[in-house]
């Protein structure tokens, strides 16, 4: 490293050993030298020359020598004095540097010194200022960050008068926010956080704390509860509040939030990361309930999460361990009572939990992506199964699979249909794939000419849940399918529920009018079956006629099937 030029001498100094590690030692050896060379010079000057004698030569070096030595001694002690201020400055940022302990030096003096020590100090202030913020607090919002947030709470719970308070800890999340990022530059998602941050502030009061945890993730402590009703208005005030739209570079965004709440109760204290433990369950909670939601946190709550942990995590390699089975479930021609088509339905038989329920793992699995390799083994187990039945014997029928919102999504879904059929030597039509109007929605475009696709294989298509969805004939008559399937709500209190018969009727009669199949779900009784019967609808599913079964036992039901028609045709 260039040395500047200004300090030759303190660099040629400090190559010394025993000067190096002392800015005192130089100075005092340089004062030392700078008053006792002219005076040796002007001694031996005096000593070598014949004006005196000896003796008197020799007293007066004696006396030279001794004032000089007094005097370089007071002016070695006060250049020892006059250097306090940097050595003072000097300690203090070694003592910052080491322990974070701010310096208390004097700012009153106006010369280089302490021009020097009032400086340090009031950097060393600033310094430790920035240090803080930017260890306490958000640099995009400018709120509080994690540690400070947890900090503030650990003290509010820590102090003996709010043991008998209520505390509670709000946990907002955008809902969607990673799609929603993804459609907006980086820019505008760091300006909506910033609006969001301006309106959450506006909702809280003096005493409560807010802070930015990650992501699109705030929190919210209120310490002062004066009764469950005010968490339940400050929930909805947060809801209402970010609902409204964000006018952000000339365009309005509209986002929605979910919140999970937990209360530290008088007689259970718990430790702040408890609580934010607790409140991300409740927010996770409350995310699948939908959007601008709030849940609170229960231990029930915190069960079935683990639950699902579990599931998630044995779930992954459950179709290697051959864990995953394919049950049937017939539909039945209700003027025949032939069966026209067998519906898969994949279970789960695990190890040790036993046969989990579809309601349980299927939410999962389209969560992690799981559904796409398991919807494709079904569909490959389905159509095998069909072709097997047929090499057997039995009458010709359809197998009905259900395709999930995520295999719909897939590039290369009617491929691997294509694919599939070839494979297992079943014709296209005796393969009728079902979707629901939700993810249909999702891309109409793409939806419908991925629909075309599969119709143009001979595929048929099912449109299942129709009347719980969108149901608007202009979308409906896009969507290129061969069938309705009513949603089972409708069929098992249609004799008692005059809006489900009308619902029911309305569904019968549009697939009449377009032409289209008409299959009810959730056929129970005899009496729903004389209704839907009575209304026109072709076929019906449901545990009146059958519930999901293994496929040998299947096998039974479709070779008592085929006697029968063959007695009907002889």
């Amino acid at each position: 490293m260039k040395i500047n030029h200004n300090l030759y001498l303190y660099s040629f100094l400090a190559h010394f050993r025993w000067l190096k590690k002392s800015y005192t030692a130089k100075i005092m050896l340089v004062a030392f030298l700078g008053t006792h060379v002219p005076l040796l010079t002007l001694l031996l000057s005096f000593v070598i020359s014949n004006s005196y004698s000896w003796e008197m030569a020799a007293r007066i070096m004696i006396i030279a020598l001794l004032a000089t030595l007094a005097g370089t001694a007071a002016t070695l002690y006060a250049l020892h004095h006059l250097l306090k201020p940097v050595i003072l400055t000097s300690a203090a940022l070694q003592n910052y540097l080491s322990s974070k302990t701010l310096p208390e030096l004097p700012t009153e003096f106006a010369d280089e010194a302490g021009t020097l020590m009032a400086d340090t100090s009031q950097t060393l202030h600033k310094l430790d200022e920035l240090i803080h913020y930017i260890s306490n607090y958000d640099d995009l919002t400018g709120l509080p960050n994690r540690d400070l947030f947890c900090d503030r709470l650990h003290q509010t719970l820590s102090k003996p008068e709010n043991n008998q308070r209520l505390v509670a800890v709000f946990l907002l999340g955008i809902d969607d926010f990673t799609g929603m990022s993804h459609g907006l530059e980086h820019q505008t998602t760091n300006l909506l956080l910033r609006a969001v941050a301006q309106r959450l502030s506006s909702c809280i009061a003096q005493t409560d704390i807010l802070a930015h945890l990650s992501g699109d993730e705030f929190a919210i402590a209120r310490i002062e509860i004066v009764s469950f009703e005010s968490v339940i208005k400050l929930s909805d005030l947060l809801l209402s509040t970010l609902s409204k739209p964000f006018s952000l570079e000339g365009n309005l965004i509209h986002i929605t939030a979910s919140i999970g709440i937990t209360i530290n109760g008088l007689n259970d204290r718990k430790s702040v990361d408890q609580l934010l433990q607790q409140a991300h369950i409740a927010l996770y909670e409350a995310k699948q309930q939908g959007r601008s939601q709030y849940q609170y946190y229960s231990p029930e709550i915190n069960a079935q999460l683990q639950e699902r942990l579990t599931l998630e995590n044995e779930l992954h390699g459950a179709l290697g361990r051959n864990e995953m089975l394919v049950y049937y479930q017939p539909l039945v021609d209700l003027h025949s009572g032939q069966i026209t088509a067998m519906e898969a339905l994949v279970r789960w038989q695990h190890p040790t939990l036993g046969l989990v329920s579809p309601a349980k793992f299927i939410p999962i699995a389209e969560a992690n992506g799981l559904i796409v390799s398991i919807g494709e083994w079904v569909l490959r187990t389905a159509c095998t199964q069909n072709r097997a039945w047929q090499q057997a014997g039995f009458t010709s029928i359809r197998i009905s699979v259900n395709l999930s919102a995520r295999q719909f999504e897939q590039p290369y879904l009617v491929e691997i249909v294509s694919q599939i059929l070839e494979e297992t030597g079943l014709q296209a039509s005796c393969l009728e794939l079902e979707v629901t109007e939700s993810f249909l929605m999702a891309d109409m475009e793409r939806s419908v000419k991925t629909l075309k696709q599969l119709r143009q294989l001979g595929i048929w298509l099912a449109l299942d849940d129709f009347g719980t969805g969108y149901s608007s004939l202009n979308y409906l008559k896009r969507f290129p399918v061969n069938m309705l399937k009513i949603d089972q709500s409708f069929v098992q209190d249609v004799m008692s529920n005059p809006d489900s018969a009308a619902v029911t009727d309305a569904i019968i009669a549009l697939a009449k009018s377009l032409r289209l199949k008409i299959t009810a779900e959730g056929v129970e009784t005899q009496e729903q079956l004389d209704y839907l019967k009575k209304q026109g609808c072709h076929e019906g599913q449901g545990y009146y006629f059958s519930c999901p079964m293994p496929a040998d036992i299947i096998a039974q039901m479709l070779q008592k099937s085929s006697q029968q028609m063959e007695t009907i045709t002889a």
